[in-house]
Parts: C-alpha cells; structure tokens; sequence
C-alpha cells in the first residue's frame, strides 16, 4: 500500500490568500471590492442611452482585447454560456448533418439537445471518454460541427484547431466559456463562439456572449428554422439579422449591476496587458501545478496528453494504489472527504470535481487566480489527502 509523501502529514504553515478556487462561477479579479460597481447606473431602463451604452461598451472592450475579426458581430444574449449556446443551436441548426464532439458533460448536454430536442436525425455522436478527446480527423467538413474548445468538466482542452478545414462548408459552433480570455482562439476557424462573464474574468453569472462569424449571418438569413423559436432565441427577423443585439439592445433586461461588473473586470484584464497577459497567467498556474503532480505519488492529471491538459479547469484525479483497489462508490466518498477537508481548513472552496466526471480534484486556475495562491494550495493538498489515507485505507 502506497500512501502519500512523508512530509503531507505537516500542517502548513501558509494558506492561499484568496481560497476560491470554483470552476464557475470563478475568482473575482486580484483587489476587487464592491466599491468597483459604484457606477452602476441602477434603477435606469436598459433601453436609455447612458445603460445602453454601458452594454456597447461590455461588447466592444471584449472584441478588442480577444482579437475579434471586425466583421464578427458580438451580442449580450441571457441565460449564460447555456443560452448561447442553445440560442445557436435552434437558430442554425438543420440545413447539413451535424457533428457534435462530446468529452466531457456539458458537450453532452449539447448533443441530447441536438438530438432529443430539436429531434435532427443526421447525427454523428464522436464520444471520448473523460481525460480524452474524439478522433478529430472524423470530423466532414461538409457537416456543422458542434464542441466546446475547453472541456470544464474534464480539464481537456482542444491543442489546436488544425483540424477544422478552411474550406469547410458547415458552420463550427464553439462552447468556449472556459476558454475565453485564457486560451487562443483561431477565430478564422470558428463561425460561432460563446461564453459567459462568470469564468476567467470572474463576472457574475446569468450573461452570456454570443460571437457570429459572416457565414453564421449568412446561414441566419437564409435559413428558418423547422420548430417554433422561443423569443429569447431570436436573432433573425424577416430573413434579417437584428443588428441591434449587437450594438447593445439586449434581447430581455441586463442587470447593470452585473453589466459594470463585467466593465470591472475587462478594464482590469487591459491593465494587466490584454489576452497575451490573460494567458499568461492562466498558463504560470497550470505549470505550477504540474511541477507539484510530476513529484506527486497519489495524483495525475485527468487529461494524460499535456497538449490537452486546461489551463482554467484543472482537473486531478486520484491514483494511489489503496484508493483504485476501492469499490467507486467509496472512492467517491474519499474524493468528497478530501475536497472537504480543504473548505474546512479556508485554503480550497469548491474545488470537488463535477458530480459526472471520475473522483478527484477540479481546481480554477483562470486569469484572476494568483499563481501565489495556487502554490500556497499546493502543500494543503498533500496534507489532506494524508488524513482522507488515513481515514479509508486504515
């Protein structure tokens, strides 16, 4: 029997700053306080000049510092990456079979939807299994294709997009939520891209962004949907694209509040230094990570390619020999104990991995999480997963 390394069992002497370490929604960026949304311009319709404005602003900041190409449109879209996302889906979908990739959970919620929901037949289901991605070069470039370029639920990341033809005929429709302002998206690659204010930059929750390449507007315009469209998920009007979704005017109400949130924390990522800072920091985490699993004896990581391996959603897993040897029912309860132990002592709080993926650790290291704070974490881990030994393999 293998246990943990014999320095785990001491009390660490320091504890991570800022102990938030959850997937979503994710840190508030470095010296946030409330006093930052102070401007908010609360009590006023959306639809008035000044909150309006405020809208453009969220929209045209965040195209700037990703690099957007200038004939994408972005939008404010509700409910979150969900409602990008499934406002794309229905908005698009039918015309050509579909491709979805699905390596983690919620790129599996995408293909049920796809499938049960909108009841498309030309399916093609292209599965991995949690720590792995599909066979890429399935993929038709004759068909719309489907995925998530980083894998919240599994820490798998997309290494490239070399696969995506420049001479594609379908739409690549793109869940990146864990992805943006993190990671380099190929935007030329991408028709359609989402995300939502809740993940690397740390916003509140219940916004989502929606970006449209010219061949998504053009397959909007030409293209009506076979089943009713739900009038939060309208983008087109007449066979036109409604322009004002892009320049502001929100399909339902925005919170300001959460809008000057959001300016917060863009004005903060261009401060920092924009994307290549963004990534940067969101890298030097990973890496101080996997400095610590290479001298680890009881964790690996869920993704065994580096390539792939997330740079926001790190995801661990357990491989100790007492804890495989274990039926998963109790392997699932020591993954629990050990995630509760670090919110007991205040050094990691929600850092449990999702309920479908296999037992183990998901720990945030998006752009506003300090790399002091994930190395203060690094000693808490060992210490108790010591005690989590201790308790089950007696």
């Amino acid at each position: 029997m293998t246990g943990p390394a014999p320095h785990a069992t001491k009390r660490p002497m320091q504890k991570p700053a800022n102990p938030r370490f959850s997937s979503g929604p994710c840190a508030k960026r470095p010296g946030f306080s409330l006093d930052a949304l102070q401007g908010a311009l609360l009590g006023r319709s959306h639809r008035a000049a000044a909150p309006k404005a405020r809208l453009a602003e969220v929209i045209e900041r965040s195209r700037a510092i990703l690099g957007m190409p200038a004939d994408y449109r972005l939008g404010i879209v509700p409910a979150s990456d969900t409602g990008a996302v499934e406002m794309a889906l229905w908005s698009l979908l039918g015309p050509r079979g579909v491709d979805v990739l699905a390596w983690e959970s919620f790129s599996a919620e995408w293909a049920h939807d796809i499938q049960a929901e909108l009841k498309l037949t030309d399916l093609r289901l292209l599965k991995a299994p949690y720590g792995q991605l599909p066979d890429l070069s399935a993929v038709d470039p004759a068909r719309d294709c489907v995925f998530v370029w980083n894998g919240t639920t599994s820490g798998v990341r997309l290494p490239h997009a070399d696969w995506i033809s420049d001479a594609r005929e379908g739409l690549t429709i793109c869940d990146a939520t864990s992805a943006a302002f993190a990671m380099d998206l190929p935007w030329e690659k991408l028709d359609v891209v989402t995300w939502s204010w809740q993940k690397v930059l740390g916003g509140e929750a219940a916004h989502g962004m929606l970006a449209l390449s010219p061949r998504a507007v053009a397959r909007l315009e030409s293209h009506k949907p076979a089943w009713p469209l739900p009038k939060v998920f309208r983008l087109a009007k007449g066979g036109k694209l409604i322009e004002g979704i892009f320049r502001g005017d929100t399909i339902n109400t925005p919170s300001m509040l959460c809008v000057e949130d959001a300016l917060d924390g863009l004005r903060w990522a261009e401060g920092v230094g924009g994307l290549r800072a963004l990534v940067a920091r969101a890298e030097g985490n990973l890496a101080t990570i996997a400095g610590w699993v290479e001298r680890s004896d009881w964790a690996r990581f869920l993704a065994d390619e580096p390539a792939t391996r997330s740079c926001t959603s790190v995801c661990l897993r357990i491989v100790a020999p007492w804890f495989t040897a274990l039926d998963p029912g109790v392997q699932a309860k020591a993954a629990a104990r050990l995630s509760a132990l670090l919110e007991e002592e205040g050094v990691a709080l929600d850092a449990a991995s999702y309920r479908d993926a296999p037992p183990g650790l998901r720990i945030w290291c998006g752009a506003t999480v300090e790399q002091e704070d994930v190395a203060a974490l690094l000693p808490w881990l060992d210490q108790a997963f010591a005690r989590v030994t201790a308790e089950f393999a007696g």
